[in-house]
């Protein structure tokens, strides 16, 4: 029988791509000029009101010494997602990730899709021109360096939870290959670049669209996801060492402590309840993809949550960033 045996999560923000020195410099730049900024109600908001509104001291959270601190530590703790995973000896890794219209647009785009193609690729860097700035170079670093890659997919087992999911009244989108020229979207090329290091693990993509109104899934159905794929793994007759990974999150493009907080308390104590009572309101832009986290908790309440890095990614004294967030759960034997 399959096993759901490990279970990870790790934030996938361009600040992990980027260098040392784009945090201390290049996102105070563009952070002044991003459009997708809700405050802590959800509420649409700028980089002048956020700035307005920041408390006294908010510039020494984004101080160089500090950014550099943070930097430090997130490459620690990337650096420990990759050993677990590792160590953890998967036969197969499900990837729970967003599209943020890069295999699909806003005139189709799912709710929720699965891959079962036999492998998935991820396509080769543009080749670099002198006026490229630090932000193509940090997207451009989650591609191959030279040539296109297929990575492959566990299909057998990706086809049997699609079918599995729609018999359990999920409308799922089935895709069993990519178009000429289409990638992997962001969420999956930095598990393979960053955290499996090109490894020849079989993954089975599950694409969540969290960003793009009107047709993100609730928290409550994120949790009844994760619900029916750990049910669907268990019953999987082939003995397969299984494990599950978020890609992205926590709270973006402000940093929202608070709420980042309560989600890993939540995902902690097992209360399901409480990752679906989460108010969609709250889970707008990047802070979007804390539904992968919502899946991930839901499908791995079995294990029990070990360790979290938390590293409260400021970088603009408007308190702008991202909640970067490292999780492993203890593994089975």
């Amino acid at each position: 029988m399959a096993r759901l045996i490990a279970a990870f999560g790790s934030s996938h923000s361009i600040m992990l791509v980027a260098q040392r020195e784009d945090w201390m410099h290049g996102f105070r730049v563009i952070d002044q000029k991003n459009a997708h900024y809700f405050d802590a109600a959800g509420n649409p908001t700028d980089y002048a009101k956020l700035l307005a509104a920041a408390p006294p001291g908010a510039a020494d959270l984004a101080s160089p010494e500090r950014l550099s601190e943070r930097y430090d530590a997130a490459q620690t703790a990337m650096d420990r997602i990759r050993d677990a995973i590792a160590a953890a000896r998967l036969d197969v890794l499900l990837i729970v990730g967003d599209d943020q219209t890069e295999l699909f647009r806003t005139s189709n785009n799912p709710a929720v899709a699965l891959f079962y193609g036999p492998s998935i690729r991820n396509t080769a860097r543009e080749p670099a021109a002198a006026n490229d700035n630090w932000v193509k170079s940090a997207r451009m670093w989650r591609h191959e360096p030279e040539t296109d890659h297929e990575y492959p997919v566990k299909s057998d087992l990706a086809e049997y939870l699609i079918r599995g999911l729609c018999d359990r009244d999920f409308d799922i989108a089935a895709m069993d290959g990519l178009e000429d020229g289409q990638s992997e979207g962001h969420a999956f090329q930095f598990v393979h670049r960053r955290l499996l290091h090109d490894r020849a693990l079989p993954v089975i993509p599950v694409i969540l669209n969290t960003f793009d109104p009107p047709n993100q899934p609730t928290p409550r159905r994120c949790v009844a996801l994760g619900e029916a794929l750990r049910e669907l793994v268990a019953a999987w007759p082939q003995d397969l060492r299984v494990g599950v990974i978020a890609s992205g999150g926590l709270s973006h493009f402000v940093v929202d402590e608070q709420l980042d907080q309560h989600v890993i308390d939540a995902i902690r104590r097992k209360d399901l309840p409480a990752l679906a009572a989460l108010d969609p309101k709250q889970l707008q832009a990047g802070s979007s993809e804390i539904r992968n986290w919502i899946v991930v908790g839901a499908m791995a309440r079995d294990l029990d949550l070990d360790q979290v890095d938390y590293v409260p990614g400021y970088r603009s004294p408007a308190l702008t960033g991202t909640g970067l967030a490292f999780a492993t759960w203890k593994p089975l034997p």
